[in-house]
């Protein structure tokens, strides 16, 4: 697969400390690459002005006024990666926490398992300086998505993914803030769109340097009330469909056998 075959979109709110570097690693290794601004207030407008007059075609820039959650900004990238023919979109976090260098992992792994949506796994046990609660709410988050789809995912809360475009466009979202990316992912899985991990390695800057707009209250909130619906969607639509898949192809083998 060449570097013509996937574009990367990096959603970005009030993150111009990073910003510059993190657009400067990735274009190595792609030929095209999105940067929505989610109505940032900090300067990241006349930033990426300056950095779309130094780069050309190969940075496109998409921002809106008003801010309406990383989900919506991530869409909107989906959206100019299909108006372009692109078949994946690597997702990248503005903050300076992905290394780009995993971007060739990501191509290898679409190649090996076309239209599959990969996520990044970072190993939050043994990395240094991660904050307990991003464990803790990796962990609960892990443990819903395994419910919901019967699939074992490391890190269901990663940002670092590559998405098949015409697949995932074609999946309705109905959340558009921090809990939807649990959401695609469960709802690639009702869809029987392959999902799988790869290891990625990550930087969580010191405490006093991070720019995080995770609200805790307001976000677990959000989160636990997709979780309680997934869940009874799941219980009502998806293990009767699991199964019934599951009887149909015992039933084909058993006829192919047959004859």
């Amino acid at each position: 697969m060449s570097s013509n075959d996937f574009c990367v979109i990096v959603p970005t709110y009030n993150n111009i400390r990073t910003l510059s570097a993190v657009i400067d690693s990735i274009l190595p290794y792609t030929s095209k690459l999105i940067v929505v601004n989610d109505g940032s207030t900090d300067g990241t407008d006349v930033l990426l002005d300056k950095k779309k007059n130094e780069i050309g075609e190969g940075l496109e820039v998409v921002s809106y006024a008003k801010n309406k959650g990383k989900w919506n900004a991530i869409s909107k990238g989906l959206g100019a990666a299909a108006a372009a023919g692109f078949r994946y979109a690597i997702t990248m976090d503005s903050d300076g926490q992905h290394f780009a260098s995993d971007i060739p992992n990501f191509v290898a792994a679409a190649a090996a398992h076309p239209d599959a949506l990969i996520v990044g796994s970072r190993m939050l046990k043994t990395e240094e300086d991660v904050p307990q609660k991003n464990i803790a709410a990796n962990k609960f988050s892990n443990f819903w998505f395994k419910v919901q789809t019967f699939i074992n995912l490391p890190d269901t809360q990663s940002g670092f993914r590559l998405y098949p475009v015409e697949k995932v466009n074609a999946i309705h979202i109905f959340s558009g803030r921090y809990e939807a990316e649990l959401e695609v992912l469960v709802r690639a899985a009702w869809r029987f769109i392959e999902v799988i991990p790869i290891p990625v390695a990550v930087y969580y800057a010191p405490a006093g340097e991070r720019t995080s707009h995770f609200r805790p209250f307001a976000d677990f909130m959000r989160i636990s009330a997709l979780n309680t619906f997934l869940t009874f969607a799941a219980i009502l639509w998806f293990y009767p469909q699991k199964l019934w898949r599951h009887f149909r192809m015992i039933f084909q083998k058993r006829t192919e056998n047959s004859k």
